[in-house]
């Protein structure tokens, strides 16, 4: 039988290759110079651009991109499909697009004022293209908010231990912050001092579980679970799908990340990330250090062999074709749309030099896909016979990822809730930075005069609001599964677009830069994802759930949750096809020797 190892092995040879060869080629490719002058420190203002120390910064990303869906994705693709083609394109994949992607991403952004990828494209196929990009991004925003909320409620549902730990490492962070900007105290000791406190959270969070409403009929709470409110909760929306306790969690997740998206970068994002920072690192490469030792000197309380099949068939086990959907269930362990917006939304406001871009971009990625890769190898030695989701994904995970981290003499009891919380630390990053970028695309959108919609976009708490409502209606709307594929098809296809903007950069820049690196993967996924999505609206929706089945058996709110996502998943398609259109046409242009070509890597000189 095949030994978890040889996931972990081929992985790291693949992604050490990748970041040692093509991630310095590409650095020099984009001319990254650590004497030019960064976004962060050009309008620092103390507020969203803020020069950051490169461990801090590489924690936020870090955090900020790696959300639930490299976990749940590879998860529910390996269990569809089989172990094999979720290790192939994680493997392949993310350093030849994602990382790429990533990178490239972050140094357009660099070269553009730490400005947004619509606005980079705007100052090339005019005002249009860049609406066109920031509505896209903006409605894959609301999906994001959504997911990760729902996420997080289901985590903190299944592990009330991690919703204690989670107050109290965002506890630690707010006085971190004061610490470390308000009273400038020594950074190596306050960094000793809370990161050992964020551990402690984990000690607080087993001996205090925290919930909010008494568990199911079926399901039962750690022993000692405070349980805040009685009754029975059945007036929460969506307590019916998603059950009382975790229906309940759901509005204040939006709510502190709506809150948390409003505060200056200092108070609570920084030092916040750069704690849970050392969670993930601990998280991910504890287990992945943990196989190792495990294997090698069979110290983990079971083997470490691959119980889940290798390949499952072209359809999978539930019936879903491989190609084109593998490719969106996956989502973010191999490339993602989403990064494109944290890069060139928050951490290109707070890079210090233009160097550090190659370990955050580029590295920050493959460590996205070592986290993918743990989640595949959790999956692999419980091997549970249900279908893929994320009823199933969550829990594998911290009870997969507590056997693995037994091989260090760790008791499961405390294993599991704590890579229940690693995975919550970058879920609630992930939220509230969405929220973030959210209100930077509204205001890219709309602007921010004195006309009444200009107030509402720079007012922080009402542009939240525009995303919170409808990401919570979708929630609650009882339609897991073909929210995640929604999510992940319009993730993948905004990756395509992120691709298309280096692309028009690069052309623009200088005839001698070579455009496939950024090219081939733009054509492979703007493909794939058009294709999935496609099946989504007319399979998924219009032929299962209209055709083949009966609209009188579905609720009113089922009925318009599926229109809405066949409506959404044509506005996605029809958006991206006409900004490649147009992106395809400002290149021709560009290689013609029709424009005139920037020397600096930022906007052409003529605009």
């Amino acid at each position: 039988m095949v030994q978890v190892i040889w996931l972990v092995v081929s992985v790291l040879v693949l992604f050490s290759a990748g970041y040692l060869g093509y991630s310095r080629y590409l650095a020099n490719f984009v001319e990254l110079d650590e004497d030019r002058t960064t976004p962060a420190h050009k309008y620092e203002d103390g507020q969203e651009y803020v020069p950051a120390k490169k461990p801090v910064l590489l924690g936020h990303h870090y955090s900020s991109i790696a959300g639930g869906a490299p976990i749940v994705g590879p998860i529910t693709a390996g269990v569809v499909w089989g172990w094999v083609p979720a290790l192939l394109w994680i493997a392949i994949g993310n350093p030849l697009m994602g990382s790429v992607h990533d990178f490239v991403s972050l140094s357009s952004s660099l070269r553009h004022e730490g400005k947004s990828i619509g606005y980079i494209i705007g100052e090339y196929v005019g005002e249009r293209g860049k609406n066109m990009l920031l509505w896209f991004a903006f409605l894959t925003i609301i999906l994001v908010v959504a997911v990760f909320a729902l996420v997080v409620a289901i985590v903190f549902n299944a592990f009330p231990q991690a919703a204690t730990a989670s107050l109290v490492y965002i506890a630690l962070a707010f006085v971190f912050g004061v610490y470390l900007y308000q009273l400038n105290l020594p950074f190596l000791l306050g960094t000793v001092v809370f990161v050992t406190g964020v551990f402690g959270g984990v000690f607080a969070g087993i001996e205090y579980p925290l919930a909010l409403f008494p568990a199911a009929a079926d399901a039962s709470y750690p022993a000692g679970t405070i349980v805040l409110f009685s009754g029975g909760g059945g007036w929460i929306p969506g307590a019916s799908s998603l059950g009382v306790n975790t229906a309940a969690w759901v509005p204040i997740i939006i709510l502190y990340g709506g809150l948390a998206s409003a505060l200056p970068v200092w108070m609570l994002l920084q030092p916040r990330d750069y704690l849970s920072s050392f969670l993930l690192y601990s998280g991910v490469g504890g287990a992945l250090l943990a196989i190792i030792v495990g294997t090698i000197f069979g110290t983990a309380s079971q083997p470490l062999e691959i119980q889940l099949a290798a390949y499952k068939g072209f359809m999978g086990a539930s019936g879903t074709p491989l190609f084109p959907l593998l490719f969106i269930t996956i989502a973010c362990g191999t490339i993602s749309g989403f990064h494109s917006l944290v890069s060139s939304g928050t951490t290109a406001k707070q890079l210090n030099k233009e160097t550090d871009a190659r370990t955050i971009g580029y590295g920050g990625m493959l460590g996205e896909g070592l986290l993918a890769t743990v989640a595949l190898a959790t999956v692999a030695l419980v091997a549970p016979d249900v279908g893929g989701g994320i009823g199933l994904a969550l829990p594998t995970f911290a009870s997969g990822g507590g056997i693995i981290l037994t091989s260090f003499g760790i008791p499961t009891s405390f294993g599991g809730p704590f890579m229940a919380l690693v995975l919550v630390s970058f879920l609630l990053t992930s939220t509230d930075t969405a929220v973030r970028l959210g209100r930077y695309m509204v205001e890219e959108i709309v602007g921010t005069d004195a006309s009444g919609v200009g107030e509402v976009a720079k007012n922080r708490y009402a542009n939240a609001a525009i995303q919170g409502v409808p990401a919570y209606i979708l929630i609650t709307s009882g339609s897991w599964l073909t929210l995640w594929q929604l999510f992940g098809g319009a993730n993948q296809l905004l990756a395509a677009l992120a691709l298309l903007t280096a692309t028009v950069w690069l052309a623009n820049w200088d005839d001698s830069k070579q455009l496939v690196s950024t090219g081939v993967p733009m054509a492979v996924m703007g493909t794939i994802t058009v294709l999935g999505l496609g099946w989504l609206a007319f399979h998924d929706n219009l032929y299962v759930k209209f055709i083949q089945g009966s609209v009188n058996d579905m609720t009113m709110v089922q009925t318009l949750s599926a229109i809405t996502q066949m409506v959404l998943a044509l506005v996605l398609i029809y958006l991206a096809v006409s900004l490649i259109r147009i992106g395809y046409g400002n290149i021709k242009e560009a290689r013609s020797g029709a424009g005139v070509a920037a020397t600096d890597g930022g906007k052409p000189s003529d605009d």
